[in-house]
Protein backbone atom coordinates (compact mmCIF):
# COMPACT_ATOMS: atom_id res chain seq x y z
CA UNK A 1 0.00 0.00 0.00
CA UNK A 2 1.22 3.51 -0.77
CA UNK A 3 1.31 6.54 1.46
CA UNK A 4 -0.08 9.35 -0.65
CA UNK A 5 -2.27 12.35 -0.02
CA UNK A 6 -5.49 13.08 -1.84
CA UNK A 7 -4.75 16.11 -4.06
CA UNK A 8 -6.39 19.28 -2.84
CA UNK A 9 -7.96 17.68 0.25
CA UNK A 10 -8.94 20.52 2.55
CA UNK A 11 -8.85 18.91 6.02
CA UNK A 12 -5.29 17.64 6.47
CA UNK A 13 -4.88 15.06 9.24
CA UNK A 14 -1.49 16.54 10.09
CA UNK A 15 -3.02 19.92 10.95
CA UNK A 16 -2.87 20.83 14.65
CA UNK A 17 -6.69 21.05 14.74
CA UNK A 18 -7.37 17.72 12.99
CA UNK A 19 -8.19 15.77 16.16
CA UNK A 20 -10.77 18.38 17.15
CA UNK A 21 -12.25 18.20 13.64
CA UNK A 22 -12.83 14.47 14.10
CA UNK A 23 -14.40 15.00 17.54
CA UNK A 24 -16.76 17.63 16.14
CA UNK A 25 -17.78 15.37 13.25
CA UNK A 26 -18.44 12.48 15.61
CA UNK A 27 -20.52 14.65 17.91
CA UNK A 28 -22.57 16.04 15.05
CA UNK A 29 -23.11 12.97 12.87
CA UNK A 30 -22.30 9.66 14.58
CA UNK A 31 -25.85 9.23 15.85
CA UNK A 32 -27.28 9.52 12.33
CA UNK A 33 -24.56 7.34 10.78
CA UNK A 34 -24.91 4.53 13.31
CA UNK A 35 -28.72 4.61 13.22
CA UNK A 36 -28.51 4.01 9.48
CA UNK A 37 -25.86 1.31 9.83
CA UNK A 38 -28.10 -0.44 12.38
CA UNK A 39 -30.54 -1.15 9.53
CA UNK A 40 -27.97 -3.33 7.77
CA UNK A 41 -27.38 -7.03 8.50
CA UNK A 42 -24.43 -6.57 10.83
CA UNK A 43 -23.85 -9.71 12.88
CA UNK A 44 -21.06 -11.50 14.75
CA UNK A 45 -18.48 -12.57 12.20
CA UNK A 46 -19.22 -9.80 9.67
CA UNK A 47 -16.27 -8.15 7.92
CA UNK A 48 -16.45 -4.37 7.46
CA UNK A 49 -14.45 -1.65 5.74
CA UNK A 50 -14.45 1.92 7.07
CA UNK A 51 -13.04 4.27 4.40
CA UNK A 52 -11.56 7.56 5.61
CA UNK A 53 -11.86 6.48 9.23
CA UNK A 54 -10.82 9.83 10.73
CA UNK A 55 -10.99 9.58 14.50
CA UNK A 56 -12.19 5.99 14.35
CA UNK A 57 -15.49 6.38 16.22
CA UNK A 58 -17.59 4.63 13.55
CA UNK A 59 -15.01 1.85 13.12
CA UNK A 60 -15.15 1.17 16.87
CA UNK A 61 -18.96 1.12 16.78
CA UNK A 62 -18.89 -1.39 13.93
CA UNK A 63 -16.36 -3.57 15.75
CA UNK A 64 -18.65 -3.86 18.77
CA UNK A 65 -21.47 -5.12 16.55
CA UNK A 66 -19.52 -7.71 14.58
CA UNK A 67 -17.81 -9.23 17.63
CA UNK A 68 -17.06 -11.99 18.29
CA UNK A 69 -15.39 -13.24 15.17
CA UNK A 70 -15.87 -10.18 12.97
CA UNK A 71 -13.42 -7.49 12.00
CA UNK A 72 -13.22 -3.92 10.77
CA UNK A 73 -10.54 -2.58 8.44
CA UNK A 74 -10.21 1.18 9.05
CA UNK A 75 -8.36 3.02 6.29
CA UNK A 76 -7.18 6.58 5.84
CA UNK A 77 -4.53 8.40 3.84
CA UNK A 78 -3.08 9.59 7.15
CA UNK A 79 -4.51 7.33 9.87
CA UNK A 80 -2.67 8.69 12.89
CA UNK A 81 -5.96 9.73 14.54
CA UNK A 82 -7.43 6.21 14.22
CA UNK A 83 -6.00 4.17 17.10
CA UNK A 84 -6.06 0.39 16.68
CA UNK A 85 -8.57 -1.16 19.07
CA UNK A 86 -9.91 -4.70 19.54
CA UNK A 87 -11.55 -5.76 16.31
CA UNK A 88 -10.21 -2.78 14.32
CA UNK A 89 -7.18 -3.02 12.04
CA UNK A 90 -5.82 0.31 10.80
CA UNK A 91 -4.25 0.67 7.36
CA UNK A 92 -2.63 3.58 5.54
CA UNK A 93 -4.49 3.51 2.24
CA UNK A 94 -5.44 5.89 -0.58
CA UNK A 95 -8.86 4.85 -1.82
CA UNK A 96 -8.27 6.58 -5.17
CA UNK A 97 -5.46 4.28 -6.25
CA UNK A 98 -4.48 1.60 -3.70
CA UNK A 99 -5.91 -1.89 -4.26
CA UNK A 100 -8.84 -3.41 -2.41
CA UNK A 101 -9.53 -7.13 -2.06
CA UNK A 102 -12.44 -8.31 -4.20
CA UNK A 103 -15.54 -9.78 -2.60
CA UNK A 104 -14.15 -9.29 0.91
CA UNK A 105 -16.59 -7.11 2.88
CA UNK A 106 -20.12 -7.52 4.18
CA UNK A 107 -20.46 -3.78 4.82
CA UNK A 108 -18.47 -0.82 3.53
CA UNK A 109 -19.02 2.64 4.99
CA UNK A 110 -17.60 6.03 4.09
CA UNK A 111 -18.63 9.41 5.49
CA UNK A 112 -17.71 12.70 3.83
CA UNK A 113 -15.00 11.11 1.71
CA UNK A 114 -16.18 10.83 -1.89
CA UNK A 115 -17.47 14.40 -2.10
CA UNK A 116 -13.86 15.57 -1.65
CA UNK A 117 -12.49 13.36 -4.43
CA UNK A 118 -12.58 14.44 -8.09
CA UNK A 119 -12.29 10.69 -8.83
CA UNK A 120 -15.43 9.93 -6.80
CA UNK A 121 -17.19 7.91 -9.53
CA UNK A 122 -14.09 5.81 -10.14
CA UNK A 123 -13.75 5.27 -6.38
CA UNK A 124 -17.38 4.16 -6.17
CA UNK A 125 -16.80 1.68 -8.99
CA UNK A 126 -13.83 0.28 -7.05
CA UNK A 127 -15.81 -0.08 -3.83
CA UNK A 128 -18.62 -2.14 -5.36
CA UNK A 129 -16.54 -5.22 -6.28
CA UNK A 130 -14.90 -5.11 -2.83
CA UNK A 131 -18.29 -6.06 -1.40
CA UNK A 132 -19.25 -9.67 -1.01
CA UNK A 133 -22.23 -10.65 -3.17
CA UNK A 134 -25.17 -9.40 -1.12
CA UNK A 135 -22.98 -6.96 0.81
CA UNK A 136 -23.96 -3.36 1.53
CA UNK A 137 -22.39 0.03 0.90
CA UNK A 138 -23.38 3.11 2.94
CA UNK A 139 -22.23 6.59 1.90
CA UNK A 140 -22.99 9.56 4.18
CA UNK A 141 -22.47 12.78 2.23
CA UNK A 142 -23.41 16.46 2.42
CA UNK A 143 -25.40 18.50 -0.04
CA UNK A 144 -23.64 21.73 0.91
CA UNK A 145 -25.89 23.85 -1.31
CA UNK A 146 -28.73 23.55 1.24
CA UNK A 147 -27.66 25.52 4.32
CA UNK A 148 -30.56 27.34 5.94
CA UNK A 149 -30.37 31.02 6.91
CA UNK A 150 -29.47 32.41 10.26
CA UNK A 151 -32.39 34.03 12.01
CA UNK A 152 -31.01 37.46 13.03
CA UNK A 153 -32.10 37.58 16.66
CA UNK A 154 -30.75 39.61 19.56
CA UNK A 155 -28.53 42.64 19.70
CA UNK A 156 -26.21 41.46 16.90
CA UNK A 157 -29.13 41.12 14.49
CA UNK A 158 -28.47 41.56 10.78
CA UNK A 159 -24.72 42.06 11.26
CA UNK A 160 -24.43 38.55 12.72
CA UNK A 161 -26.48 37.11 9.89
CA UNK A 162 -24.23 38.79 7.34
CA UNK A 163 -21.08 37.53 9.10
CA UNK A 164 -22.46 33.98 9.02
CA UNK A 165 -23.49 34.20 5.35
CA UNK A 166 -20.07 35.59 4.44
CA UNK A 167 -18.38 32.69 6.21
CA UNK A 168 -20.58 30.08 4.49
CA UNK A 169 -20.03 31.63 1.07
CA UNK A 170 -16.26 31.70 1.51
CA UNK A 171 -16.20 28.12 2.81
CA UNK A 172 -18.18 26.80 -0.13
CA UNK A 173 -15.97 28.63 -2.61
CA UNK A 174 -12.76 27.23 -1.14
CA UNK A 175 -14.23 23.71 -0.98
CA UNK A 176 -15.31 23.89 -4.60
CA UNK A 177 -11.89 25.20 -5.65
CA UNK A 178 -10.37 22.10 -4.00
CA UNK A 179 -12.48 19.76 -6.13
CA UNK A 180 -15.40 19.18 -3.77
CA UNK A 181 -18.76 18.38 -5.38
CA UNK A 182 -20.98 20.52 -3.15
CA UNK A 183 -24.16 18.68 -4.21
CA UNK A 184 -22.71 15.15 -4.14
CA UNK A 185 -25.01 14.05 -1.31
CA UNK A 186 -28.09 14.26 -3.48
CA UNK A 187 -26.28 12.64 -6.43
CA UNK A 188 -24.94 9.61 -4.56
CA UNK A 189 -28.08 7.47 -4.90
CA UNK A 190 -28.10 7.79 -8.69
CA UNK A 191 -24.37 7.13 -8.86
CA UNK A 192 -24.72 4.00 -6.72
CA UNK A 193 -27.55 2.73 -8.93
CA UNK A 194 -25.46 3.31 -12.05
CA UNK A 195 -22.56 1.45 -10.40
CA UNK A 196 -24.76 -1.66 -10.21
CA UNK A 197 -26.06 -1.58 -6.64
CA UNK A 198 -29.67 -2.49 -5.90
CA UNK A 199 -32.14 -1.82 -3.08
CA UNK A 200 -31.04 1.83 -3.00
CA UNK A 201 -32.30 3.75 0.02
CA UNK A 202 -31.43 7.40 0.73
CA UNK A 203 -32.40 9.28 3.87
CA UNK A 204 -31.70 13.00 4.34
CA UNK A 205 -31.14 14.63 7.71
CA UNK A 206 -31.25 18.31 8.55
CA UNK A 207 -30.27 19.63 11.97
CA UNK A 208 -31.27 22.68 13.93
CA UNK A 209 -28.11 24.49 14.94
CA UNK A 210 -27.86 26.64 18.05
CA UNK A 211 -24.79 28.12 19.69
CA UNK A 212 -23.79 24.92 21.48
CA UNK A 213 -24.97 22.34 18.92
CA UNK A 214 -22.29 19.87 17.76
CA UNK A 215 -22.81 21.00 14.16
CA UNK A 216 -22.26 24.62 15.14
CA UNK A 217 -19.11 23.62 17.02
CA UNK A 218 -17.88 22.03 13.77
CA UNK A 219 -18.45 25.28 11.86
CA UNK A 220 -16.70 27.38 14.51
CA UNK A 221 -13.85 24.90 14.43
CA UNK A 222 -13.59 25.35 10.66
CA UNK A 223 -12.84 29.06 11.13
CA UNK A 224 -9.66 27.92 12.91
CA UNK A 225 -8.78 24.76 11.00
CA UNK A 226 -9.18 26.46 7.61
CA UNK A 227 -8.01 29.91 8.69
CA UNK A 228 -5.09 30.07 6.27
CA UNK A 229 -7.30 28.97 3.39
CA UNK A 230 -9.96 31.54 4.32
CA UNK A 231 -7.37 34.30 4.41
CA UNK A 232 -5.94 33.20 1.06
CA UNK A 233 -9.49 33.29 -0.34
CA UNK A 234 -9.89 36.94 0.69
CA UNK A 235 -11.51 36.84 4.11
CA UNK A 236 -9.93 38.93 6.84
CA UNK A 237 -9.05 37.97 10.39
CA UNK A 238 -11.79 40.35 11.57
CA UNK A 239 -14.40 38.69 9.37
CA UNK A 240 -13.46 35.25 10.66
CA UNK A 241 -13.72 36.49 14.24
CA UNK A 242 -17.12 38.01 13.47
CA UNK A 243 -18.35 34.72 12.02
CA UNK A 244 -17.15 32.80 15.07
CA UNK A 245 -18.83 35.32 17.37
CA UNK A 246 -22.11 35.08 15.44
CA UNK A 247 -22.18 31.29 15.72
CA UNK A 248 -21.29 31.46 19.44
CA UNK A 249 -23.98 34.03 20.29
CA UNK A 250 -26.77 32.69 22.56
CA UNK A 251 -29.36 33.74 19.95
CA UNK A 252 -27.74 31.83 17.08
CA UNK A 253 -30.30 29.69 15.21
CA UNK A 254 -29.82 28.18 11.77
CA UNK A 255 -30.38 24.92 9.92
CA UNK A 256 -27.62 22.67 8.68
CA UNK A 257 -27.12 21.57 5.12
CA UNK A 258 -28.64 18.20 4.25
CA UNK A 259 -26.69 15.06 5.06
CA UNK A 260 -27.77 12.16 2.84
CA UNK A 261 -27.16 8.61 4.06
CA UNK A 262 -27.45 6.34 1.03
CA UNK A 263 -27.36 2.54 1.13
CA UNK A 264 -27.14 0.03 -1.70
CA UNK A 265 -26.56 -3.70 -2.01
CA UNK A 266 -24.32 -5.65 -4.35
CA UNK A 267 -26.48 -8.19 -6.19
CA UNK A 268 -25.90 -11.90 -5.84
CA UNK A 269 -25.21 -14.33 -3.07
CA UNK A 270 -27.96 -15.71 -0.90
CA UNK A 271 -31.37 -14.09 -0.74
CA UNK A 272 -30.98 -10.42 0.04
CA UNK A 273 -31.67 -9.29 3.56
CA UNK A 274 -33.72 -6.11 3.36
CA UNK A 275 -32.27 -3.06 5.08
CA UNK A 276 -34.21 -2.55 8.28
CA UNK A 277 -34.21 -6.28 9.08
CA UNK A 278 -30.48 -6.49 9.84
CA UNK A 279 -29.06 -7.55 13.14
CA UNK A 280 -28.28 -4.78 15.62
CA UNK A 281 -27.20 -5.23 19.19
Amino acid sequence: MTTTQVPGYVFDNEHADAAEQHRCLAGAYDAFTTRRLSRLPLAPGSVCLEVGAGGGSVARWLAERVAPGGSVLATDVKPQHTPPTPGVDVLTHDITCDPLPEGAFDVIHARLVLLHLPERIDVLRRLVPALKPGGWLQLDEFDETTYGPLIPLGASGDAAAEAYRRYLGAKLRLLESAGVDLAWGRSAATAMHRAGLVGIDAEPEVQQWRAHSPGTALQVHNTRHLRDRFLAAGMTEEQLEEAGAAMSHPDFLASSCLMYSTQGQRPGGEAAVAAGQGASR
